[in-house]
């Protein structure tokens, strides 16, 4: 059972998918969607999310750790969830609140075990030691062709440099969409897939109508006063 879902606990909905696919976006419209019904909602990032996580994304994405190899990285993605999930996620989810987090265990399984060519088994075991119970109620996974990701990472980021990922190959992205998919055909009641080609309203109502479908109606919260 996951951490949100015990007694008096909040509701932990991610967002995954590839490069350009609008997860910022998403959790963002999802999260003052949450709010203006009247509940608290928190909206969080991997790698980041706490101080010492966001410290380690800087090397994470700079490309700083790539020459060390995957496993490396699987490392410093752990160490970054660790304390991102003990100061941000679980706090929040003990506040009853909602948690709402732009990437989380699904991307490491994707990037760096299905990619990277991790051992699935020290994937696994870094897995459990950082998130613990701390497991999404709900894995809304963005899809889009690897080809409109990238383009609209480009326009995304202007002139800046492409980060240590978006700087990869199609073939690369193209491998990082099938993984995705795999993994919500191999867990379908914890994940849904979101057509992501859409524009940004149409895919907001249908990752709405994917979350009350799943964890039921966000009825506005009562007026404690």
């Amino acid at each position: 059972m996951s951490a949100s879902r015990a007694a008096g606990r909040g509701r932990f909905i991610t967002l995954e998918g590839g490069e350009g696919a609008g997860k910022s976006t998403q959790a963002h419209l999802l999260a003052e969607h949450i709010r203006s019904l009247g509940h608290e909602c928190v909206v969080t990032r991997e790698p980041g999310g706490s101080s010492v996580a966001e410290a380690l994304r800087e090397a994470i994405l700079s490309g700083v750790a790539a020459p060390l190899g995957p496993s490396a990285e699987t490392v410093l993605f752990a160490a970054a969830r660790i304390d991102h999930v003990a100061q941000t996620i679980l706090p929040a989810l003990a506040r009853g609140a909602f948690v709402v987090c732009d990437r989380f265990t699904d991307s490491t399984r994707v990037y760096q075990g299905a990619l990277g060519k991790v051992d699935p088994a020290l994937i696994r075991t870094l897995e459990d030691i950082a998130a613990g119970q701390c497991r999404p109620d709900l894995t809304l996974i963005l899809d889009l062709p690897a080809k409109t990701g990238l383009a609209r990472a480009a326009a995304r980021r202007a002139q800046q440099a492409a980060d240590r990922f978006e700087a990869e190959g199609l073939a690369f992205h193209e491998g990082l969409r099938t993984a995705f998919l795999d993994i919500a055909a191999s867990e379908p009641g914890r994940c849904k897939v979101v057509d992501a080609a859409k524009g940004p309203d149409e895919v907001a109502r249908a990752i709405l109508s994917a979350v009350e479908a799943r964890l039921g109606p966000l009825a506005a919260k009562a007026d404690a006063s």
